[in-house]
Formats: structure tokens, sequence, C-alpha cells
């Protein structure tokens, strides 16, 4: 009889580069790929339709290369622990093979598929792959985690990274047809309305041609340069398939590498960087899981966030009054992605100047980003309300008046996505307009003055450290 395998795909849907799945195709004769499909229906507070499309669409992509190789990708629905449990009865399987995840969820359903493969008798074989370090990698001289990116990111960087492994070729027979398997999912699957967002393509071999057109049309060359700018591509838009893991973080970190010289080096070093500050936020996910629930820095706990539903709710669609900051919202609402820089300002917009808790702006990005981490995610948040990891101070409030006029002097993103003010000249996108007088028929007055919000802001912060002595 063959030596069978299970290699459970999570946040790697991919064939290239896979170290889980090279591992068991160099240890067994026949590899079977399986993704297990949660069970949740019509609502999650962390994903929406969006995000679960291009799921889909990965999935269809992952199944035709599998079938490409002679393989079959069986999909199971529920726990993953009861659901592989379930496919080692039936194929006799004597290893489990997996990618770890970093999150607690993911962590804890680990521990159950350890507990499993220890209850059956067979191997459980578990890897790095999600990231160049993973979190008890990097500490600081006396073994504790870092609490700053700086540090962390000198410790990062001077780490010796791992070559990539290569594509998977073989992975022996295709599963035999009575392994029972479900259909490749659609929205229905979750009950979920379609997806009206004009998202990425989804798979491997478009994310492979966005990494291909990010180094090789310059745009990493001038990445330190462009990058905070939102008007056309001047980033790697790579953001959805490392969430995926339709590439590897290796992978990209040697394609990048090797272009660092000569003019592009100063670019290809602050991209790198970029990656560390994911993996710095993976990190304090992984050492301090309470963020997801409370602020990073205990000195915010119980902060009072005196913001309304109503003025969150002008924030999510895209109608403050404020342009650059509905710009960013109605990006996201229409591609299920936005700028970096429009990130950091929308979210300070909603806590500083509309005193809103971080975690409602949280959960709303998670539901409508394509690319959406956890870990990302919570620290952007966190960093953006004064409350995080390496946050910014509670008193450095970016004006968004002042903010729009730097990165998008010419109001090209502005224009783009709000179409009302494309008449409007430049100069009057980037500061209050005169009382009553809104910018474009149509489009509303700034909902708040954004010096009152400050200085209320400043207060609410300031009462709050001083009760805390």
């Amino acid at each position: 009889m063959p030596h069978t395998v299970l290699h459970w795909f999570r946040r790697d849907l991919r064939l290239t580069d896979n170290t889980a799945l090279h591992s068991a195709s160099s240890a067994a004769d026949q590899v079977i790929p399986v993704y297990v499909l949660s069970d949740w229906k019509e609502h999650h507070g962390w994903t929406g339709p969006n995000r679960q499309q291009f799921l889909c669409g990965c999935l269809e992509s992952l199944a035709k290369n599998l079938e490409a190789l002679g393989s079959r990708l069986i999909l199971r629905c529920g726990s993953a622990d009861e659901e592989l449990e379930r496919l080692v009865r039936e194929t006799g399987a004597k290893s489990v093979y997996f990618n770890r995840d970093y999150d607690p969820h993911g962590r804890a359903m680990e521990a159950k598929v350890q507990a499993v493969c220890e209850k059956l008798g067979i191997e459980c074989h578990s890897h790095q792959d999600r990231g160049l370090h993973e979190p008890n990698a990097v500490l600081t001289g006396s073994g504790q985690p870092y609490r700053v990116y700086t540090p962390y990111s000198k410790n990062w960087l001077n780490l010796p990274k791992t070559e990539p492994v290569g594509r998977a070729s073989k992975l022996g027979p295709a599963a035999a047809e009575k392994i029972k398997s479900h259909a490749l999912p659609t929205l229905a699957h979750w009950k979920l309305p379609a997806c009206t967002a004009d998202i990425p393509s989804p798979g491997e071999r478009a994310a492979r041609e966005r990494l291909k057109h990010f180094i090789g049309t310059g745009i990493l060359g001038g990445y330190s340069q462009q990058r905070n700018i939102p008007a056309g591509q001047t980033t790697s838009l790579l953001s959805q398939d490392l969430r995926f893991g339709l590439l590897s973080i290796r992978e990209i970190y040697q394609r990048c590498m090797e272009h660092s010289h000569g003019a592009a080096k100063t670019s290809v070093e602050t991209y790198v960087k970029e990656l560390a500050w994911r993996e710095f936020y993976l990190a304090i996910l992984w050492h301090y899981p309470q963020v997801f629930e409370q602020e990073f820095n205990s000195d915010w706990i119980g902060l009072p966030w005196p913001g309304s539903d109503a003025d969150f709710q002008r924030w999510a669609s895209g109608t403050t009054g404020f342009p650059i900051v509905d710009a960013g919202m109605r990006q996201l609402l229409q591609t299920g992605l936005m700028h970096n820089r429009l990130r950091m300002i929308t979210a300070m917009f909603l806590t500083k100047d509309l005193h809103c808790d971080w975690r409602l702006g949280e959960a709303f990005f998670m539901q409508q980003l394509v690319d959406g981490e956890n870990a990302s995610n919570n620290g952007g948040w966190q960093w953006s309300a004064g409350t995080g990891a390496d946050a910014a101070p509670y008193f450095r409030i970016q004006n968004p008046w002042l903010q729009s006029a730097r990165f998008d002097p010419e109001g090209t993103y502005i224009k783009k996505w709000v179409p009302e003010l494309k008449d409007v000249p430049a100069a009057l996108l980037h500061e209050p307009p005169k009382p009553g007088l809104p910018l474009a028929k149509g489009y509303p007055l700034p909902m708040v003055d954004h010096h009152t919000e400050r200085d209320r802001c400043l207060a609410i912060f300031a009462k709050h450290k001083g009760e805390r002595g």
C-alpha cells in the first residue's frame, strides 16, 4: 500500500514554495490535499462577501492546479480537527502536514489537530511558512518579546532568511472518487449576498503576475519615494496574496533582494521593512492575544469613546464631507482594498475626530477588506487610535486637510473615488469650505470641525490619563 499523508491547506493556497506541502510530497507516495470550509452562515464579525469571494476563486484555482498534477483537492466543511480525523480514518493516512498559524484561533485548532493525531497514533507535522521568522525567533537580549518596532526590525533584518523550496511537482495519484468532497464553494455556502466590489483576480497565477508587475515595471524601484501617494499604483498590491498564501514570503523577499542595488537599493530596503512590520504585528498577536479585545497599552484600557452610531455610519459610507476620508472609504467599499496611507487617515479620523471606538473600525475593515489580516489590521487600528504597540502618541493627531494636500495635491485620488468633486479646483479640496457652502452639489459639508475635535480628543485622553494616576 502507498504511504499516504494529508496536507491541510490553510493560509497557503499555492503549490510554489509551500513548506508543509513540499515536506509532505518528499515523505509520502500519496499526498491528499484537503481544505476545510468554515460552516458559519449569513454573518461573521471578521469577514464578508469581498474576502470570501476571493477565497472561492483561490480554491478554484488551487483545485485546477492540483488536477494538473494528477491530484485532487478534497473539500470538507466544519471543525478542522473533526474533519481531518474523519479523513484520516477514510484514507489510512499516516501523517497530517500543515503550516502554522499565529493567531489564537488558529493556534487553538492546531492543538486540537495535534491531539487527534496522538489519539490516532499518527504523526503530526507543522511547519513555519507564514513568516520569514516566527514570533519566538525574534526576541530581546533577555528573551522577551519586543513591544516597539524599530529594535524588532533591526533584529529581524539581521537574522538569516530561509531560501524558497520550489514548486511541488509530485503528489501521487489523485484521491479515489469514493472519498467524499464538497463542491467548490460559492458565497451561497455561507448564505452571503453577492460581492459587488471590483476585487483583484484570485489564485496563484494572478498573484505571480502581480509580483512580476511590481518588480518588473519599476514600481519597486520607486517605492521609497512614491509609496505614500494613493493615486495610481505606487505599492506592491500583494497584500491579499500574502493573506491567502498565494505567494510565499520567502520568494517575495528573495525576488526583491535580487534588485537591491543601485538606485533601487533604498526602495527595496524600505519595502522589506514593511514586510518586517507585518511580522512585528504577527508577533504582537502571538505574544499578546488580548489585543483583539483590549488596548495593547494598558494605560488606555477603559478609555471612553463617546462617538455616536450616526457618526460611525457616515464614516462607513464615505459621506463625512472630508474629501480624502470619503475617497478612502469609497475605495474600500468599491474594491475591497484601501491604500495604506488612507487606512491611517481614515482610522485616525474615526477615532480622533469622531471619537468612535477603534474596535468598530477594526471590525468594519475586516468585513470589507479582501486582504483583511487580523494582526496587521488590529495593529494598524491601535496605532492610529494611539493605544497600540509602537503607536502614534495620543497627542499626535493627523489633520486630514493637511494629509490631503501633502499626499494628493492635485486631487487625483479624491476625484477618482468621489466623482461629485471632479470639477472642483484641487486647492479647494484641501481646506474646509466656507460655512454653508458645500464643495459641490450633492456633496455634504464637513460633519465636524477638525480643530475643535482635536482639542476634545486631547481632553478625553488627558482626563483618562489623569484619572489613572
